[in-house]
């Protein structure tokens, strides 16, 4: 039987993904490894144990009573480990290391790039290596240990509170306006509620979090929204709302991006902010527990949140 201390901890990080996911196919595609390959890795967790950790279910498999005594130990064996590379990256004392940030699209034109340039100058020994991405993309890639920092919205198909393999820290709220044609008839409006646009045909993503904040709003509001057209790219939405063919719900942080990009559109659609509870998107940082305290990583998230402060602050909608 292996001791503790001879623990792959790579191979303990594959059964806690088959605990969490329930199937090695699962696993295998969280964390970019074949079916085969994660199958080999927990028959040699088991060989160096010296316990049986699985047992056949049906066509799949379970964790065994042992599985589940090694897993109570796993999340503090993963969080000490953090700690110990958050101690050996003090001794540079933040001044020099590579940090990898996963964020989406909006996030990083908003908060990551204004806060990389200005660390880009206060600690040019700082190496910074982006990488867009959605949902779950920036957990899993924390999870692989492929990215140190993962910029996400907070999502009903994402990690718990309290969920033991993450530190989180809230950066910033993002409401969001109505997007509508600059000759509908509300476009003059002084204000404009949700109840306002039942008879509308709405404009949506076809998945994520924006469709989720429209469907939910609009309910709340008494009415399922009518959507006709399901675009992917905001500069698609942009332009299906610039040819009358709907309105939208837009976050500040995309409209902001939008007006920069299409500045010779801008005329052709209005944005306005909506009476009531708006709806907003809740965006945070995500690290692996235990590593916030690094110090190339606590600078860098005191730079996004000086950043999403600044921009939570206050500005005028994008588009008039």
């Amino acid at each position: 039987m292996t001791s503790p201390s001879d623990l792959d901890l790579r191979k303990v990080r594959v059964l806690r993904e088959l605990d969490r996911r329930g199937t090695v196919s699962a696993v295998a595609e969280a964390l970019h490894l074949t079916p085969s390959a994660v199958s080999q890795q927990l028959t040699a967790l088991s060989r160096e144990t010296g316990v049986r950790l699985l047992e056949p279910a049906g066509r799949r498999v379970r964790l065994t009573g042992a599985a589940r005594v090694l897993l109570r130990h796993a999340d503090h064996l993963f969080a000490q480990l953090e700690r110990v590379q958050a101690d050996l990256a003090a001794y540079q004392e933040g001044g020099t290391a590579e940090v990898r940030i996963t964020a989406f699209g909006s996030a990083i034109t908003g908060l990551v790039l204004p806060a990389l340039r200005d660390l880009r100058e206060r600690r040019p020994g700082l190496s910074l290596v982006l990488r867009e991405s959605e949902l779950p993309e920036g957990y899993t890639g924390l999870v692989a240990g492929e990215m140190d920092i993962a910029i996400v919205i907070a999502a009903p198909d994402g990690p718990a509170g309290d969920d033991a393999r993450f530190a989180r820290m809230p950066l910033m709220s993002d409401p969001l306006d109505v997007m509508m044609p600059a000759d509908h008839p509300l476009a003059n409006a002084r204000e404009i509620s949700l109840t306002d646009l039942v008879e509308d045909t709405w404009v949506t993503g076809s998945v994520g979090a924006c469709s989720q904040l429209t469907a939910t709003a609009c309910a709340a509001a008494g009415f399922a929204p009518r959507v006709r057209h399901r675009a992917d790219e905001w500069t698609t939405i942009f332009g299906l709302v610039e040819a009358g063919l709907g309105i939208s719900l837009v976050p500040r942080l995309v409209s902001a991006k939008m007006s920069t990009m299409t500045p010779q559109h801008t005329g052709n659609v209005v944005l306005r902010v909506l009476t009531g509870q708006a709806p907003q998107r809740h965006i945070a940082a995500y690290v692996r527990n235990g590593s916030e305290t690094a110090p190339h990583l606590a600078i860098v998230l005191d730079a996004l949140a000086a950043q999403a402060g600044r921009v939570e602050a206050g500005r005028p909608l994008a588009v008039a």
